[in-house]
């Protein structure tokens, strides 16, 4: 089976890649675009794609003579499903290895808001740090405060278990259906908990129904001390409406590890104090990425052997 690989992988995942397939590796650190996608589903048998390639309806445009396209991340609202479907070919992602890396880097978000961690490292960098005062960049405790998930799938099970029991924090939710998380949660509307949450964290997959999800009026319920954080997928909330929301002190703060048009992050956003803003780090740690690339071959392997992939997704 001949091979793309659209980016760099860890080391130990190409090489069990170069024993398993004919693969031909990319390397690009800009991702796919549509043209390229379009050519390299004509040229392939199969593709592994990592988060930006635009593998889109238009690229599964004519006769495509890939099978299967292997989503390095659980996200894939990259590719279009649907499309590759209707064209018979399988599309497979990565849950799961991502789940643990991505609540912790949720909670360093909470912590870096809350605690003006990023405004105070450019400070001492900047060498503006002439000594220790008790009222210098005085942030919020976040012990025992009450924080807003926004979905409660793996991934905000995570970051809710993180704040329960590492920090505390009373744990609200929302999701369509009520569950039970194995600690105490509570279930309330999206409104309720923008209303009564001192942190509020997004962990909702992205998807149409999702897009700008969170807007000007959302984080106009928002408490004025509270903290907006993000950690899905960058248009889950409308970015100028955030700045503007920022500018005007609407919240005490935002944390970010994604954004709307990747890897743009607006001048407006970058000059703000209030924002914390890291450069999608979510999944950055080598046995994650190991684990990830793994399940991607995995999904492959399963492909090439005629067994349906273990991680196949549908539209």
């Amino acid at each position: 089976m001949k091979l793309l690989v659209t980016r760099k992988l860890t080391d130990e995942v190409e090489a069990r890649v170069a024993k398993e397939f004919d693969v031909t590796f990319r390397n690009g650190a800009a991702p796919m675009t549509e043209d390229e996608a379009r050519q390299a589903l004509a040229e392939y048998d199969a593709l592994l794609v990592t988060l930006g390639d635009k593998v889109t309806a238009a690229a599964f445009e004519g006769s495509p003579r890939a099978r299967i396209v292997a989503n390095f991340g659980v996200g894939y609202n990259h590719i279009d499903v649907a499309a590759a479907e209707a064209k018979g070919i399988t599309v497979t992602n990565t849950p799961g290895a991502v789940t643990d890396a991505t609540a912790d880097i949720a909670m360093m978000l909470i912590l870096m808001s809350a605690r003006r961690a990023s405004a105070g490292e450019r400070f001492v960098r900047r060498g503006d740090w002439t000594g220790w005062t008790p009222t210098q960049f005085l942030g919020q405790h976040v012990s025992g405060k009450k924080v807003g998930i926004i979905g409660l799938g793996r991934i905000g099970t995570a970051i809710a278990k993180r704040c329960h029991f590492g920090f505390g924090m009373e744990v609200a939710y929302t999701k369509r259906t009520p569950v039970d998380p194995g600690f105490p949660a509570t279930h309330l509307s999206q409104d309720e908990l923008l209303a009564t949450s001192d942190f509020v964290v997004i962990a909702v997959p992205a998807s149409p129904a999702t897009h700008h999800l969170i807007g000007a009026a959302e984080i106009a319920k928002m408490q004025p001390h509270a903290h907006l954080i993000n950690i899905a997928r960058g248009d889950i909330v409308d970015e100028a409406a955030l700045v503007a929301a920022m500018q005007g002190n609407v919240i005490a703060g935002a944390g970010l590890d994604v954004y709307e048009r990747e890897p743009e992050v607006p001048e407006a956003l970058r000059a703000l104090d209030n924002v914390t803003l890291l450069p999608h780090l979510g999944t950055a740690a080598l046995e994650v990425r190991d684990d990830m690339g793994h399940m991607a071959v995995d999904n492959l392997i399963a492909f090439r052997d005629g067994n349906t992939p273990p991680n196949r997704v549908s539209s």
